[in-house]
């Protein structure tokens, strides 16, 4: 299997010293991965400069003083090769909504009128531009979407996502004011071991850099330096085709989804039976598995 890596929730109050650290560790193996920038940052579990003070020398003096700076920061990343993806709008959760890929049951979009995340998503794409940032890759905050999102992407002229579950890329069809689109989805990992597998195929290891643990920062470095024949750049990823999956593939993805959303919910509560001091909202679910996707969002759920 090759895999590609994904960071998530990237903002100018981000955990700077967690996201320097992983990006030491790409950069030292020689990885490009794809990031996704929120636009218009509403989502107060994504601040985490409050902490700031506890972080190495240099990650404070990565911390943008202004917008300017962050301007520079995200050309950095473009001109080194790094792929940035809009990750959605203001990453606040306001509905309970699983939509087509039902990992989690929280969402900024699937819920939501058709109308109202097409006008999110083009808010997005002009902040970025105002940034100098231009993409046509969308990453759903909490991974859940529906199908007035996807045609809300498609309205917006974006055409790719990093989501969904599958050995390889693959394009939906959206049906949109009597035309036909088509999104092309790269597929994320159901579990660890898909990234290291001796499978063909290509999948993309996800991180969230602000809630990451130190054992997380170590394992994915561990993975890495073990593994480092299975990792490519995400530019190697969105070079592959995709064939149009049809009905059953889009079925049969939906349960996978599903059917892993069940397995944590058991797994956290099995775990957390008997102890009382122990928070187990639904909206602190991830469904993943073992640093598949390190760190979550938890507390960002504004419903």
């Amino acid at each position: 299997m090759k895999t590609a890596v994904r960071l998530d929730d990237i903002t100018i109050d981000m955990n700077w010293d967690h996201y320097k650290r992983v990006e030491r560790i790409l950069d030292a193996a020689g990885i490009c991965p794809i990031v996704g920038v929120v636009p218009c940052c509403e989502d107060d579990n994504l601040n985490r400069m409050t902490d700031s003070e506890d972080w190495s020398r240099e990650a404070r003096a990565a911390i943008p003083e202004d917008e300017t700076a962050w301007m520079e920061f995200l050309k950095g990343l473009k001109d080194k090769g790094w792929v940035i993806a809009l990750h959605g709008y203001k990453h606040v959760y306001t509905t309970k909504h699983m939509g087509l890929f039902p990992v989690n049951r929280f969402s900024e979009f699937a819920g939501v009128p058709y109308y109202a995340q097409l006008n999110m998503i083009k808010d997005g794409i002009r902040q970025l531009k105002e940034w100098n940032i231009e993409t046509d890759i969308f990453m759903a905050p909490g991974h859940t979407y529906d199908r007035n999102t996807l045609r809300a992407l498609a309205a917006a002229g974006i055409t790719r996502m990093t989501d969904g579950f599958g050995r390889n890329p693959y394009k939906r069809v959206v049906k949109n004011s009597g035309r036909l689109d088509a999104i092309k989805f790269y597929p994320i990992s159901v579990r660890t071991a898909d990234c290291t597998s001796d499978k063909e195929g290509y999948t993309t290891y996800v991180l969230h850099c602000n809630t990451m643990t130190e054992d997380d920062i170590e394992s994915f470095k561990r993975l890495i330096d073990d593994n480092r024949d299975h990792f490519i750049d995400y530019t190697e990823l969105l070079k592959e085709g995709g064939a149009v999956r049809g009905v059953f593939g889009n079925a049969a993805e939906y349960i996978m989804a599903l059917s892993k959303f069940v397995f944590v919910k058991v797994r956290s509560f099995i775990r957390n039976s008997g102890d009382d001091d122990t928070d187990d909202t639904e909206d602190d679910v991830v469904a993943t598995e073992e640093g598949v996707i390190s760190g979550d969002d938890k507390g960002s759920s504004k419903v």
